[in-house]
């Protein structure tokens, strides 16, 4: 099979395409060709040598998520039959033209929807629902900040507060991606060129705040959330794009009673991977199913273009996700 792999730690230029062994089955397993990968932050990191693979996982070639049928099935794997369409979240290994999971933790594809969207659904959907329903108990009703709102994340998150009937608040630093998010759920577009943003989203909110906060920015944006909650709001660390450090008055996060929560999909253990994708399937399906929420795709890029990929992501300039075209 031919797959994308990171020649050494570096930037776009040190992805090529390489032929490698097709992986193998072992039992319960199935085996995916793939049609689809999205194209994610973590895959930057981990091409630049920041974020490696988790141990048992092909270390050099990147991807999280991936949309395609299924070419063959392992001993005792019952769930899916060959040419079945799957979708799901990986540890790793999705630039790749074939992948083995377990068959637990791939997910049917909704028949309303096409291989390169479903593409796009898996890292950003699950990402934002796990973050803000599971962890966050996103309420209808409730009033949610989503930081870079334009992100694939974000354009899901947005997505999923105007499904739960929530008042959504966006940032970004882009004023045409707040207005483009409009379209997907926005109530209150919030620009954060400067970095400073919580007194136009109290604003918003009547003076209110916010009662769940989806952070994909991290550093200087913490205090901002902060300043930005309502009393005993939650606020759900996700991304780190902005740094890993922040400075923090903790007296106004006891004051507020507030709950700090970080979250991360990919090293989890396979029992909550699985649970994982009979979330995508059983919460997020008919939801996709019935156009209630849609993954939004900005570009899509061949195999050979992986590095134009990345480099296309760490400029921020896409609105929704890119994908990469592994098959036909």
């Amino acid at each position: 099979m031919r797959a994308v792999v990171i020649r050494e730690p570096g930037g776009p230029e040190v992805l090529t395409v390489a032929e490698r062994p097709s992986p193998e089955l072992f039992p319960g397993a199935i085996r995916v060709a793939v049609r689809y990968a999205g194209v994610n932050r973590a895959d930057l990191l981990q091409r630049a040598g920041l974020y490696p693979a988790p141990e048992g996982v092909v270390p050099d070639i990147p991807g999280l998520e991936y949309a395609g049928a299924v070419a063959a099935c392992g001993p005792g794997a019952t769930r899916f039959a060959v040419g079945d369409r799957v979708y799901g979240i990986v540890a790793g290994g999705a630039y790749a033209e074939e992948i083995v999971v377990h068959e637990r933790e791939a997910a049917p594809i909704p028949r309303s929807l096409g291989d390169l969207d479903a593409a796009a659904v898996p890292e950003a959907f699950v990402t934002a629902y796990d973050a803000l329903v599971v962890r966050g108990r996103l309420a209808p009703g409730e009033k949610l900040l989503v930081h870079a709102v334009g992100s694939g994340v974000g354009t899901a998150a947005a997505q999923i507060g105007r499904a739960l009937g929530c008042f959504v608040v966006g940032t970004s630093r882009t004023a045409d991606k707040l207005e483009r998010a409009r379209t997907l759920g926005l109530d209150a577009p919030v620009l954060a060129e400067d970095g400073h943003f919580a007194e136009r989203v109290r604003a918003a909110t009547g003076g209110a705040g916010v009662d769940v906060v989806l952070e994909l920015v991290g550093g200087s944006y913490l205090a901002e959330s902060v300043a930005a909650a309502a009393s005993r709001a939650r606020i759900v660390v996700v991304g780190l794009t902005g740094g890993a450090r922040s400075d923090l008055d903790l007296r106004t996060v006891l004051q507020k009673r507030l709950e700090i929560i970080g979250t991360v999909l990919r090293g989890r253990p396979i029992e909550e991977k699985i649970e994982l994708a009979r979330l995508l399937w059983r919460n997020l399906g008919p939801w996709l199913e019935r156009g209630t929420v849609r993954p939004v795709v900005d570009r899509v890029f061949g195999l050979a273009e992986a590095a134009a990929a990345h480099a296309f992501v760490a400029a921020n300039e896409s609105f929704g996700k890119v994908v990469l075209r592994l098959g036909d």
